[in-house]
């Protein structure tokens, strides 16, 4: 009995004693593991200030491995990851906050956007889709329907895009009467393509009447009139654009005096389009009022004669290689008749310069282009070619 209570007796000491240095080891873990994370972490910052982003991302992780716990560190991670374009391993950052039940609302919605965008930047799109709209009722709702209306536009959506752009404009966020209506005569011309105009011209009726000053619906209705035979028509749709001195009426020149010809108005189209030449000067309603001179009545020498007289004008004050190439064709009764290697090199030096270039990324088409192929940027073709800018 004395030998138990002689161990017991020693036994409470020495437990204590390896009790207290057991606790101490934890505090200098702990210690020297905090020292570490804020150490991993400026190291971190400093790489990213310097735009080391490799150096920036083992920091990172090496912050996170010493702290998984900090969401701030994720954040950063599955943002430079992104970045770098590896986006599978930012959607694994993402999907593994949004996984965890101890972080707050306000954080799990910053991981859903951060996920979606994830998904938006790898173009798999219909999961940036899913993602955006588990955002709806939250603060990032508008962000993600506006990346929800971009998506649209790229996938051609147009219905779908349209009902988010109304979504937009109700909750404030801005005014998108125009993209609207460019949605239509999307679904317009996409009509066309399948053959039915009577579809195509109701939605572009009713296009205008939604959006009475939108230029492109007009142009439209005008241009399909004209392929359906229906001249008079055409030229009282298109003949409102250079009355109201639109700036979008040098593209629909050509069909103008088309529409014109056909319908016996060619001195009514003469008139506006002079007019509106004298306000505007540009090539397109050059040619347009050249056409009318030179086929009414067609082969007439004095429309010739003035025709030559209008590009020596437009040159005086414009120079332009467009319209002294169409003076050097017009004029082989009195240079003679151009060699065909002048010609072709003539030709060749013009076409970059009648091209239409996007104001907001630089690309260049031979047709005017209301949605850009590049940026996917709206109206940012100016309705002038290469050279008029």
């Amino acid at each position: 009995m004395e030998l138990d209570l002689t161990w017991i007796l020693l036994g409470l000491p020495t437990a204590f004693a390896l009790g207290w240095i057991a606790s101490r080891l934890d505090l200098r873990q702990m210690r020297i593991a905090n020292r570490q994370a804020p150490r991993a972490y400026f190291k971190g910052l400093n790489h990213l200030l310097n735009e080391q982003q490799d150096q920036a991302i083992d920091a990172f992780i090496e912050a996170v491995q010493n702290d998984p716990d900090t969401s701030e560190l994720h954040f950063a991670l599955g943002n430079l990851f992104r970045r770098r374009g590896e986006y599978d391993r930012a959607v694994r950052v993402h999907e593994h906050l949004l996984s965890r039940a101890d972080i707050s609302q306000a954080d799990r919605q910053r991981a859903q956007h951060g996920l979606a965008l994830d998904y938006l930047k790898a173009g798999l799109l219909d999961r940036a889709e899913e993602a955006l709209r588990k955002l709806e009722g939250t603060s990032y709702a508008g962000q993600a329907r506006l990346a929800r209306m971009a998506i649209y536009e790229r996938s051609r959506e147009w219905p779908e895009a349209a009902a988010v752009a109304r979504l937009l404009e109700k909750s404030g966020e801005a005014d998108f009467g125009v993209r609207l209506a460019h949605y239509q005569c999307e679904q317009a011309r996409e009509a066309v393509q399948k053959g039915d105009s009577a579809k195509a011209l109701e939605i572009l009726a009713q296009t205008l009447q939604e959006h009475p000053r939108a230029a492109r619906p007009r142009l439209l209705i005008g241009q399909l009139q004209l392929s359906q035979g229906q001249a008079s028509a055409a030229y009282d749709s298109l003949s409102i654009l250079f009355e109201h001195n639109d700036m979008t009426a040098p593209l629909a020149a050509a069909s103008f005096a088309q529409a014109a010809l056909a319908s016996d108005k060619a001195a009514s189209a003469s008139t506006l389009l002079q007019a509106h030449y004298q306000r505007q000067p540009c090539i397109d309603v050059l040619d347009a009022i050249t056409i009318l001179e030179t086929q009414n009545p067609p082969g007439s020498t004095q429309g010739e004669a003035a025709t030559l007289q209008r590009y020596l004008d437009h040159l005086q004050n414009h120079p332009s290689m467009l319209a002294a190439t169409r003076w050097l064709n017009g004029a082989q009764n009195e240079v003679g008749e151009l060699p065909a290697s002048v010609k072709k090199t003539l030709e060749n030096a013009t076409k970059p310069l009648a091209r239409y270039r996007c104001a907001a990324c630089g690309f260049e088409a031979k047709e005017h282009f209301w949605h850009c192929p590049g940026c996917q940027s709206w109206d940012s073709y100016p309705p002038r070619r290469v050279e008029e800018l």
